[in-house]
C-alpha cells in the first residue's frame, strides 16, 4: 500500500410563447447555468451518459430541487491518509482515502465507514462537499460526532457489482477492509458501517445485504436504483453485464437480507431514482429510518443528507 500522509482542510413550447422575452430568456439561462453547478459531479455525469434525464434542469429552474441546507461545522480536523494498493479483485491499482477523526489518528482502535463513490466519481469525490477528514468531524446538533474512521476507495463506474474482470465489491470486502483492520480500524468488537450516495447508495445497501455479518449499519443517500434490468440497460448499458447478475445484484429482491441492520434512506421526490427507491424501503427491518423529501439528484440534496445520515451511522456503529 502506497500512502502519501497530511492533514486537510477545511403542448407548446414555453419558448416559442408570446411574450417569452430576453428577461425570460436570461432567467431561464442563468437558471440552466445555476442547476448545472448544483447538480455536482455525480448529477453531471449521470445526465451527460443519459442516465438521468434532462426533465432534472427543468425541476431545478421550477424550484422542486430546493433544499435546506444549514451551513455545515467542523471541529479541527483529524489526520488523513491518500494513497494507492494493487487490487487482484479489479485488476488494477486503486486509489483510496483513510481519514481519522479529532483527536485520532494511526494506531487508533476505531470503529469503520467505507464510504462509496457515485457513477462518475472516485475515492476523491466520494463525500459530496466536504473531505473525508471534514466528514469525520462534523459537528451535528450543535456537537461532535462520535469518533469514527471514515476510508473511501476507486470503485470504477460499474455499479459495485461484479463484472468480467472486476469486481469493486470483493476488492472492498477482501483487500480494502483487512487493510483498514491491519491498521486497528473496524476490528472486533468495533464495527464497520458502509454508506454512499448514488451509485455508491445503491452498492451501500448491497454490499449489507450480501455480508450482513460484515456491516453493521447501512445510510444510503440517493441510492441509484432501477426496477428492472431493461430500465437499467437502457439508461446504462454498463451497470449490470447481463440480466442475471442484475437478478443476483438487484437491492430491491434481496432486501429481506437487511433484517437486523440499521439503514438509513434518504431520497427526493423529484429525483429520476425515487420510484425504484420506494420498494426497497418498504422492505427495510423494524428501526430503519426513510428521509423522503422534497429534492432532486443534486448536491445540494446530496450535501443536506451527509450531516444526518453520519450522525446515523456514529449512533449504530459506536454504542
Amino acid at each position: 500500500m502506497s500512502t502519501n500522509t497530511g492533514s486537510e482542510g477545511t403542448g407548446q413550447d414555453e419558448a416559442t410563447r408570446p411574450g417569452f422575452g430576453r428577461r425570460r430568456f436570461l432567467t431561464y439561462g442563468l437558471g440552466a447555468i445555476a442547476a448545472v453547478a448544483a447538480a455536482g459531479v455525480t448529477g453531471l455525469e449521470l445526465i451527460s451518459h443519459g442516465v438521468l434525464p434532462g426533465r432534472q434542469f427543468l425541476d431545478q429552474i421550477e424550484g422542486r430541487c430546493l433544499v435546506a441546507s444549514p451551513p455545515l461545522r467542523f471541529s479541527p480536523l483529524g489526520p488523513s491518509t491518500s494513497g494507492t494498493f494493487y487490487s487482484q479483485a479489479r485488476n488494477r491499482t486503486v486509489g483510496y482515502t483513510l481519514a481519522y477523526p479529532p483527536g485520532h489518528g494511526p494506531g487508533s482502535r476505531l470503529p469503520l465507514i467505507v464510504m462509496l463513490h457515485g457513477f462518475g466519481g472516485d475515492h476523491t469525490t466520494a463525500v459530496a462537499g466536504m473531505t473525508p477528514a471534514q466528514a469525520v468531524a462534523l459537528r451535528v446538533g450543535g456537537g461532535p460526532l462520535a469518533p469514527m474512521a471514515i476510508v473511501t476507495v476507486d470503485g470504477g463506474g460499474r455499479y459495485w457489482n461484479r463484472h468480467p474482470g472486476d469486481d469493486p465489491m470483493a476488492m472492498v470486502v477482501e483487500e480494502l477492509i483487512p487493510r483498514c483492520r491491519h491498521l486497528g480500524l473496524g476490528r472486533s468488537p468495533d464495527r464497520i458501517g458502509t454508506m454512499g450516495i448514488s451509485m455508491g447508495g445503491y452498492g451501500a445497501i448491497l454490499f449489507a445485504e450480501r455480508y450482513p455479518r460484515l456491516f453493521a449499519a447501512v445510510a444510503a443517500i440517493s441510492p441509484a436504483i432501477w426496477a428492472s434490468y431493461g430500465q437499467a440497460n437502457t439508461a446504462n448499458s454498463g451497470a449490470y453485464a447481463s440480466a442475471a447478475d442484475f437478478a443476483s445484484a438487484d437491492a430491491v429482491s434481496h432486501a429481506g437480507a437487511l433484517a437486523g441492520i440499521p439503514v438509513r434512506v434518504a431520497s427526493g421526490y423529484s429525483d429520476p431514482f425515487h420510484p425504484g427507491v420506494e420498494a426497497p424501503a418498504k422492505a427495510l427491518p423494524r428501526g430503519s429510518v426513510v428521509d423522503f423529501s422534497s429534492g432532486c439528484h443534486t448536491g445540494a440534496f446530496f450535501v443536506a443528507q451527509e450531516p444526518p445520515s453520519l450522525a446515523f451511522l456514529a449512533r449504530h456503529l459506536t454504542r
